[in-house]
């Protein structure tokens, strides 16, 4: 229960305020550190705001921070309809309706009530500044907003002091834009419309199955189904989407063909799909031999998506070849060798866990060459990236065994740039 306010208000008005003070000197101290805040801040905005329309849950809310975060003062103030004060000084006496309290944990709280209960405010505490929804007892719930002297901001809903619900964080370099449960990040959830582009990547599987043989009828190829663990309540409409895109696994290590990369290549760009050929990568011969392999194997022309490089090694295999090092410098081997044939960057593709386990060891990879993750479910994996495959076992009419569906991170105008800048010339 809040205790009573009445008594000693004048000090605890003048404490508030020095603590208020404090708080905004010491995230402002260091000038350079807030410029290189800035900067990283408006990166990571920009490339969420490209890649991303008011169709998207949580759009405005991002938007609408990225037009006030020059200011330091806004990225703790987001958007609070409680005015109280600036830098440090008190615009009035606390007015009817507002309090000066602490709560159970000794917390300071500025806060609006009704009917004599606390329903949302400012809260101040050691680590930073909460400004948003309360409950009577003075914890996070609904809307709000926190800024943390370490400089990371999150705005969206909470409930019991717990980032849970949709919202976004920000940091030095990282933004972090979807739903979260109980403080814990758990990645954005899409809407699935027709205005998003969407592919599939196909290899001998799609036509062989056990013994049984199966044609691919280009004629008819449609999207039919995302995949099982694809809820339908994220699916605007039926989905029935033209298939934007595809990708032909060609070879593998330096040995295996697939039988059906040709025809099924020829197919994709008589029906004007654009089109890909990918390399599933051994770590059991050099890649110098397998780029060789996959380029005397493939074909390339212009107007075609850049080459792919399949990586999925289990841990056993990394450790076998000698380790993440020595398994990123064969990869840098066939991405440089494939590139300087073809002329554009190939696509690197891992899988949502590669990432977390191995790919600190590569900061280059990241930042040097377009990434497509396989993440199957329902939330996008949490980096920057190309494409995003995000189920296994989709429906494609004209397709009889399941596929891999893919989506790009963006919309049309994103995508025909990335059609202009990455294919094949």
């Amino acid at each position: 229960m809040l205790a009573s306010c009445h008594a000693g208000q004048q000090e605890q008005k003048e404490q508030a305020s020095s603590v208020l003070t404090d708080t905004l000197v010491k995230a402002a101290r260091d000038s350079d550190a807030i410029r290189a805040y800035r900067q990283n801040l408006q990166q990571e905005l920009s490339y969420y705001l490209d890649r991303h329309d008011a169709d998207d849950e949580g759009f405005d809310m991002v938007e609408r921070f990225s037009r006030k975060s020059d200011s330091v003062l806004a990225a703790y103030m987001p958007q609070q309809p409680l005015r109280l004060f600036s830098i440090g000084h008190w615009r009035s006496i606390p007015r009817e309706g507002t309090v000066l309290t602490r709560d159970a944990v000794g917390r300071l709280i500025i806060g609006n009530t009704s009917d004599d209960t606390l329903t949302s405010g400012i809260r101040l505490d050691a680590g930073g500044i909460y400004a948003g929804r309360l409950t009577r007892n003075g914890e996070a719930s609904g809307h709000g907003a926190y800024r943390s002297l370490s400089g990371v901001y999150y705005e969206g809903q909470w409930s019991c002091d717990a980032r849970n619900g949709f919202g976004f964080c920000v940091s030095d370099s990282f933004l972090h834009a979807g739903h979260w449960r109980r403080g814990r990040f758990l990645g954005e959830r899409m809407h699935y419309t027709p205005s998003r582009i969407y592919g599939i990547d196909i290899s001998r599987y799609q036509h062989d199955r056990g013994k049984k043989r199966y044609a691919i009828d280009w004629n008819r190829l449609r999207i039919v189904g995302l995949g099982h663990r694809i809820s339908e309540h994220r699916v605007a409409g039926a989905v029935d989407y033209p298939v934007s895109f595809v990708y032909i696994k060609s070879t593998e290590g330096i040995s295996i063909k697939n039988k059906y990369f040709p025809a099924d290549y020829v197919a994709a760009r008589q029906h004007a799909i654009p089109v890909g050929a990918y390399h599933f990568f051994s770590t059991k011969q050099s890649a110098s031999a397998q780029a060789h392999f996959f380029l005397q194997n493939s074909r390339f022309r212009r107007g075609d998506l850049p080459p792919m490089l399949d990586v999925e090694p289990t841990d056993a295999m990394v450790e076998k070849m000698g380790g993440a090092e020595r398994m990123f410098n064969e990869i840098r081997v066939w991405l440089r060798m494939v590139e300087a044939s073809i002329g554009v960057r190939p696509i690197l593709y891992v899988n949502q866990r590669f990432v977390r386990t191995h790919m600190n060891h590569a900061p280059d990879l990241k930042r040097n060459y377009l990434v497509w993750i396989a993440r199957y479910g329902e939330y996008k994996p949490d980096v920057h990236l190309v494409l995003w495959q995000l189920s296994a076992d989709g429906r494609v009419r004209g397709i009889v065994p399941e596929c891999d569906i893919n989506v790009f991170n963006g919309y049309q105008s994103q995508w025909e740039d990335f059609l202009r800048e990455e294919t094949i010339q």
